[in-house]
């Protein structure tokens, strides 16, 4: 999809990594509510695997909902031919992200042509974890509803510039032993995104033999039109691994943040009597630079994952968010997958992050096994306003 500015365009792109363990395609399913919500259901280009393979693959200018509107929510999750969901193990859904970007006119699809990317408000590096939306296996069971009168705006005509069953990417189950560069990996590197590149194959029981299967992302998008009264929302993603430098400049302070995407989790010692009790535990703060109120709150982790929390000054509890793991077989509620995420939506107004205000996230893993390439995200929505309601 695209928004057509005097000579750039407003684009979407999805990337999403699918784990097989055992033409574009759209279809219109557009309704609107009592609140002018409009509803469209879309599918990604086919994804094609046999049995073990990854797909990592990054589909270019994907439909997308026109024009200049509020989104309120974006759900995905994969599907088969005939549009049925598929349960995580048979295909583990490792992550997908929706990411935004401009680019010249009248450039072929699928190009990367003049692209200019437009991350979110935080808070990592370059256009590390820019994305406006992502989870992984825990899609189907976490809401991502933004609640009225608040929205991330889009397709702003003023924005746009002129003139532009292998759950855990384990290296020795991929056999992988250099990255994307053709650099040898770290013999300490055990798993993670390096270890899972597009057309991978994990290792299968001998004589094992399955069928090829085509799969779609299929994702659902709600909207409603842009109007003066809304609040527009900056996003933010904090990463646990991110390692923060304070430079004191001349002209000012200058925060240079180092976000390393993933970590691993070292299974506790063989003596600990009660292994079951083993617990993980990570904490990364710096200050924010620019506050405001707390719309939206919901943390991103993996299998073995216990919860994590964002706290504000002197320990204040700002969202905790809690894994939900599957109890039976069919699809978004699998035995022992992270099926969902708690999320948080405070009272409007009830928390406010000041400007400058040290944050800390703490994530929490169990630690009784190994967890190669897990993750600890935290993504928040923030109004720098009220609605005059509120005020």
């Amino acid at each position: 999809m695209r928004f057509v500015s005097q000579t750039r365009n407003l684009s979407w792109a999805i990337l999403a990594l699918v784990l097989l363990s055992s033409t574009l395609f759209s279809l219109a399913a557009s309704r609107k509510t009592k609140k002018n919500i409009q509803t469209k259901v879309f599918f990604s280009p086919k994804i094609e695997l046999n049995p073990g393979s990854v797909s990592n693959k990054v589909f270019m200018d994907v439909d997308f909902p026109r024009g200049h509107i509020s989104l309120k929510s974006f759900f995905a999750e994969v599907v088969n031919e005939s549009g049925n969901s598929v349960p995580l193990h048979q295909t583990y859904l490792h992550h997908w992200i929706v990411v935004r970007y401009h680019q010249p006119k009248n450039v072929a699809n699928n190009s990367e042509e003049g692209i200019i990317f437009k991350r979110n408000n935080g808070f990592c590096q370059e256009n590390v974890f820019g994305q406006y939306y992502g989870l992984g296996s825990e899609t189907r069971g976490t809401n991502t509803y933004i609640p009225d009168p608040y929205g991330i705006e889009v397709g702003n005509p003023e924005e746009i510039p002129k003139g532009m069953g292998c759950t855990e990417c384990k290296c020795d189950l991929y056999g992988v032993t250099k990255d994307e560069n053709g650099e040898a990996l770290s013999p300490n590197y055990k798993g993670g995104l390096q270890c899972c590149p597009d057309n991978s194959k994990c290792k299968l029981s001998k004589g094992f033999l399955g069928p090829k299967q085509s799969l779609y992302l299929k994702y659902t998008v709600k909207w409603v039109n842009w109007e003066k009264f809304m609040v527009p929302l900056k996003i933010y993603i904090f990463d646990v691994t991110d390692t923060l430098k304070i430079l004191d400049k001349s002209k000012g302070k200058r925060l240079n943040h180092d976000c390393k995407f993933e970590y691993e989790v070292e299974p506790c010692s063989t003596s600990y009597l009660n292994r079951s009790g083993c617990v993980d535990v990570k904490r990364a703060s710096f200050p924010m630079q620019n506050g405001g109120y707390v719309i939206y709150g919901v943390g991103h982790q993996h299998s073995g994952a216990i919860g994590s929390t964002l706290y504000g000054k002197d320990g204040r509890v700002i969202c905790t968010s809690i894994p939900k793991y599957g109890k039976g077989k069919r699809a978004g509620n699998e035995k022992g997958y992270v099926v969902g995420m708690s999320t948080c939506y405070p009272k409007p107004g009830s928390i406010k992050i000041f400007d400058g205000e040290n944050l800390t996230l703490e994530t929490n893993y169990s630690s009784n096994i190994r967890h190669s390439g897990v993750m600890g995200l935290f993504y928040f929505l923030v109004a720098e306003k009220l609605p005059y309601y509120h005020v």
